[in-house]
């Protein structure tokens, strides 16, 4: 028996049913709808992943949902915790065979508690990744599937268990664009039932115009952010390879058009990597690009992945780059990645587990 999306059917779990169905279940196994309600509310609300933890139940309801109901249907295969306490799982599911069928979920502590911006979690949306960008590990062995809308949603669950939660990036394993059905119902969960706010929630795509101008007029419940990666668009052929043919002014088209129809300002993503799209000459060339368009470029300073053949750029280099495009009236940010010494880069911790 499979899925809707050609994916093996396995064990239902509290995740995979909706609201109405969970009360459903939940009578057909001799309980009462009410308890649906607090058990799927304490799964997403506060993160308890273990029936025995939902006090709020009777004895006997917990030990029957044990046994007749999983609440999640992966299992933590690997765990890296960074010093500054960025967590990143490594996530397996029950019916994928091979080690590496697996995504990865970081979720990141806030810095400073008072400054009213909370932890964020770093989310994936497929398994493997069809783009194939040669900087990023995510894409080292393909797309092996999509996930579910319940497997996407787990990792939130996952990343609330770990501490506080207000913000999201779905910027981990996998393009979430081509996904983006299971992806978008997951995201009405997280918005209307964890509490996580529509502009504390960014989705990261390489562009798909196309998908862009056919979803922009439903007005999604999330920021968007394209990674761009270089001006150039020779270069942009070889480092987003699934974006070849199409014109670097067709995706600005399209996200101008994005810009018009929700009026949400776009963030353009732009990992920096040494010698080859971080001169003084790159960040010109994108300011032209970008001049007039009411945006923001996210500069990301390339994470080391295990033979890439890409270095990180120097701190000399980004503050060049970053100031030439403020110089230029291009509102710019530099994130330095957290967790590096914890396999920070995307698809790293799936790849050296592959290779164990």
């Amino acid at each position: 028996m499979e899925s809707s999306s050609g994916t093996p059917a396995t064990r239902a779990t509290l995740l995979s049913f909706d609201r109405a169905a969970l009360a459903a279940r939940f009578v057909e196994l001799g309980l009462k709808p009410f308890h649906a309600k607090i058990a799927r509310a304490a799964v997403l609300e506060k993160g308890i992943t273990d029936y025995a933890a939902m006090t709020s139940l009777p004895a006997a309801a917990r030990e029957l949902l044990s046994r007749e109901l999983p609440i999640l249907s992966s299992t933590e295969i690997g765990r890296r915790v960074a010093a500054d306490r960025t967590t990143k799982l490594l996530l397996a599911f029950p019916d994928e065979a091979r080690r590496s069928a697996t995504v990865e979920t970081v979720h990141i502590p806030a810095r400073d508690t008072t400054s009213g911006k909370g932890a964020t979690l770093c989310v994936s949306s497929q398994i493997g990744c069809p783009v194939a960008c040669p900087f990023c590990a995510s894409g080292r062995a393909g797309l092996v599937r999509n996930l579910e809308m319940h497997e996407i949603l787990e990792q939130y669950v996952r990343g609330r268990a770990l501490g506080e939660l207000s913000r999201s990036v779905v910027m981990g394993i996998g393009e979430p664009l081509l996904n983006f059905a299971n992806l978008s119902r997951a995201l009405d969960v997280v918005h209307d039932e964890m509490a996580i706010g529509s502009r504390k929630v960014t989705v990261s795509t390489v562009g798909f115009p196309d998908r862009l101008r056919r979803i922009a007029p439903e007005k999604p419940r999330f920021q968007l952010a394209i990674s761009l990666h270089t001006p150039d668009q020779e270069q942009r052929d070889e480092l987003v390879p699934a974006m070849k043919g199409v014109a670097i002014e067709e995706l600005l088209a399209a996200a101008d058009d994005w810009f018009e129809k929700t009026g949400r300002e776009v963030t353009y993503e732009y990992v920096l990597l040494a010698g080859e799209n971080d001169s003084a000459g790159h960040a010109e060339r994108l300011a032209q690009r970008l001049a007039r368009r009411r945006c923001t470029v996210n500069l990301i300073p390339f994470n080391p992945v295990d033979d890439s053949g890409f270095g990180r750029p120097t701190e000399f280099a980004v503050d060049r780059f970053h100031q030439r495009l403020i110089e230029r009236g291009i509102v710019a940010t530099v994130r330095w990645s957290r967790g590096v010494e914890s396999d920070a880069a995307c698809g790293q911790l799936r790849v050296r587990s592959a290779r164990a």
